[in-house]
């Protein structure tokens, strides 16, 4: 019960990001903003289904259904944290990296004291959510997997930010 209820919430939650992320898009575009980083999209996107397919066939493989109410409640906190970034980007925040030449990077919020706040949460995300049903597998697997997306994504999108 405890697992199909955060995994409905988890892909809900990931249904809104893609919605927002898309009227986002449409906004920048229309502003004239220019896409970095094309590349490697697809793949984080086939990154981020294949965590949440591992970690709905790995729970469904286990012998137990046992879970760690901790580790879900710091998964609840992170998604809570998650909402300080987007909302801090506001109509600039986007899945995918997007730069509107001529405009000042924003600085408020959590960007006032570090450079990546968003990719240190879903990096704990993806960590916390296998751990808390006891997936370790998906959990190793996720995070190194995750890791390199990043050092990509975050090469890239420094690229975006010194334009």
């Amino acid at each position: 019960m405890a697992f199909a209820l955060i995994m409905s919430l988890v892909i809900g939650w990931r249904i809104g990001e893609i919605l927002l992320s898309r009227r986002n898009e449409k906004w920048l575009l229309a502003h004239g903003a220019v896409e970095y980083g094309k590349g490697h999209y697809p793949f984080m996107v086939a990154l981020h289904v294949l965590f949440i397919i591992s970690v709905i066939v790995e729970y469904s493989l286990q012998q137990t259904t046992s879970y760690s109410s901790i580790l879900i409640v710091c998964f609840m906190l992170l998604l809570a944290l998650k909402t300080w970034p987007i909302a801090s980007l506001g109509k600039f925040w986007c899945t995918k990296i997007y730069r509107i030449p001529g405009l000042p990077l924003i600085i408020r919020g959590p960007y006032a004291y570090i450079k990546h706040p968003n990719y240190m949460i879903v990096a704990a995300e993806i960590a916390v959510l296998p751990l808390a049903f006891r997936l370790y597998d998906t959990a190793i697997v996720f995070t190194v997997l995750n890791a390199i997306m990043l050092a990509i994504r975050i090469r890239d999108e420094n690229s975006a930010l010194r334009m």
